[in-house]
């Protein structure tokens, strides 16, 4: 099964080492990349930006989300050899149906990182188990990591989570960002790195005519029009979809994508993904390499001051290929919340790194995330057809003891179910923290179930009114056991090793100088709105900093 891409990747693996790895975009010339370029920059991948038997390497990023797009960019363009280690794939090869990624009705090894079987956030249907499906174990673009009392969305290739999340790039209310991250200057966040981030991700807000007129939002619209009834306030979400190539998918002029049922496991087209922003200008500079199915096992510090890495090259099964020790004098940990604080709570259990402070692993949210669902009245459809990429949000934020912003989300299943789908996000303000597990050799994370009680409380409040104002009930069919509230999983996860606690201000680790965080693990928590916009705009004002003190 899906023979013609394992080969490709097999002859990649081959290539990356003999190569080193690394591969380059050195033929495209910076601009603002759309949908149209995504076919190009996947295709356009050639291998070796650096001496293919380099070891060294002045700075190493792990992780290739936004993070760490982020910093490679902005290290790279001014001459700093830079190494990133993704554990994950290149997302450049179509598979035996002529497509990247696979649809999400018709989900195959491609879905899943490593699982034999999806975990998709519906469990059920009409209480049937018919959504999840049996698939090979692969190396695919979804992962889903269960921990005690909640379980945790990640994507996993090079992109990270721009690779199955629905772009929603939403800039935080500024008091809640004040709130957060006291120590950050809002003035020149909201003056100078949220609109930088904005550009970089080539944040658009969808047309009225798709809002207002297509078949493939109609979903929208009647939730819209049942918040109004409930004197609910709707708003529109910018997103990084390329929306002038979603008017034609309207129009059926080009391959279908959003229109399509594509999003968690990859959209083949329309999504500004990072491969396709940060990551393909960062390969421009000719001073960025990139190693793809590296995974980093352990690392510390030598006497010397410089970082080695123990590093494992995977095929795309899972199997270890190679494995191989590097080194750097800067290390940059950007992959992701949990890897991030998971990796440096295994330095300090496993005393490679013993001097790390207290604070590391602390201050963990699922940026209180909560998904619920609400049954409409017959004659009220919601569509047939509904487009992956959401554009809407109902924001009773301010809501001083319940605060929610409700993410109107799609529910694609080809066919007509009368549901209207919430991702919400509530003000939950519960933390947990990671903790290193001696027996395991790994990572645990520390979540109570009685902290998504509170998730619940907070959205049950807004969706009571939603169901009182329309005369509508919730649906109890969708995510197992009779639940009308899924509490148990995050697309969010934040913190773990916050800034200026685990921390300096800028990212630092203070007892390693060298060692750096620049991504989600830096947010306590949560933001009150989808975080990679906030992310990407705190990376971008940690690597100013760092490229301009700590270089040299």
């Amino acid at each position: 099964m899906f023979a013609n891409a394992v080969m490709n990747r097999r002859q990649l693996l081959r290539q990356s080492a003999l190569a080193g790895g690394a591969w380059s975009l050195a033929t495209i010339a910076p601009k603002a990349f759309s949908a149209s370029d995504a076919p190009a920059l996947r295709y356009a991948g050639h291998l070796g930006a650096f001496n293919p038997s380099r070891t060294h390497f002045p700075s190493i990023i792990v992780g290739s989300g936004y993070g760490g797009a982020v910093t490679a960019l902005r290290l790279s363009e001014v001459g700093e050899p830079t190494l990133m280690l993704e554990m994950g794939q290149l997302w450049d090869q179509p598979g035996r149906d002529g497509k990247v990624f696979c649809k999400m009705a018709r989900p195959d090894e491609r879905a899943m990182w490593m699982k034999d079987r999806t975990e998709a956030p519906l469990s059920r249907f009409l209480w049937l188990d018919v959504i999840d499906k049996s698939i090979p174990a692969y190396a695919g673009v979804l992962d889903r990591l269960n921990f005690k009392h909640m379980s945790v969305y990640l994507g996993r290739g090079v992109g990270g989570g721009s690779l199955v999340n629905g772009g929603m790039a939403v800039t935080p209310d500024r008091s809640t960002w004040e709130r957060m991250l006291p120590i950050v200057d809002a003035e020149r966040m909201y003056g100078n790195y949220f609109p930088l981030a904005r550009h970089m991700l080539g944040v658009a807000t969808a047309a009225d005519e798709l809002l207002e007129n297509s078949d493939f939002y109609r979903y929208t619209r009647v939730s819209r029009r049942q918040a109004d009834n409930a004197s609910l306030h709707t708003v529109r979400v910018p997103n990084i979809y390329d929306f002038d190539y979603m008017l034609q998918e309207d129009q059926n002029l080009v391959p279908r994508s959003a229109f399509a049922g594509e999003i968690i496991y990859g959209n083949n087209a329309g999504k500004r993904s990072l491969d396709q922003t940060y990551l393909a200008r960062a390969l421009q500079t000719q001073s960025f390499a990139l190693k793809y199915l590296h995974r980093v096992d352990r690392f510390w510090q030598t006497e010397q001051g410089q970082f080695r890495l123990e590093v494992s090259e995977l095929n795309s099964f899972g199997d270890v290929v190679t494995r191989k020790q590097l080194s750097c004098d800067r290390l940059f940990l950007c992959a992701g919340s949990v890897g991030t604080s998971s990796m440096l709570v295994k330095a300090k259990g496993r005393s490679e790194l013993p001097r790390l402070n207290a604070k590391i692993g602390q201050g963990w949210g699922n940026n209180g995330n909560v998904m619920t669902a609400r049954a409409n009245h017959i004659w009220n459809t919601t569509g047939r057809h509904q487009s992956t990429i959401p554009i809407m949000g109902i924001d009773d934020w301010n809501n001083p003891d319940a605060p929610v912003f409700a993410e109107i989300a799609p529910f694609p299943t080809g066919f007509e179910t009368w549901v209207s789908l919430y991702l919400a996000i509530t003000g939950n303000p519960h933390r947990g923290y990671f903790s290193y597990n001696p027996q395991t050799d790994d990572s645990e994370l520390n979540w109570s179930e009685t902290f998504n009680q509170e998730s619940i409380r907070m959205a049950k409040s807004l969706f009571d009114r939603l169901n009182q104002a329309n005369s509508t009930i919730y649906r109890s069919d969708l995510f197992g056991g009779r639940r009308t509230f899924a509490e148990d999983f995050t697309y969010h996860p934040l913190g773990g090793c916050v800034l200026g606690e685990a921390t300096d201000a800028f990212g630092r680790i203070r007892e390693y100088p060298g060692l750096y965080v620049n991504d989600g693990a830096l947010i306590p928590g949560n933001t009150g709105v989808n975080p990679f916009l906030s992310i990407t705009a705190l990376a971008e004002r940690n690597i100013d900093e760092i490229r301009s003190n700590d270089l040299g």
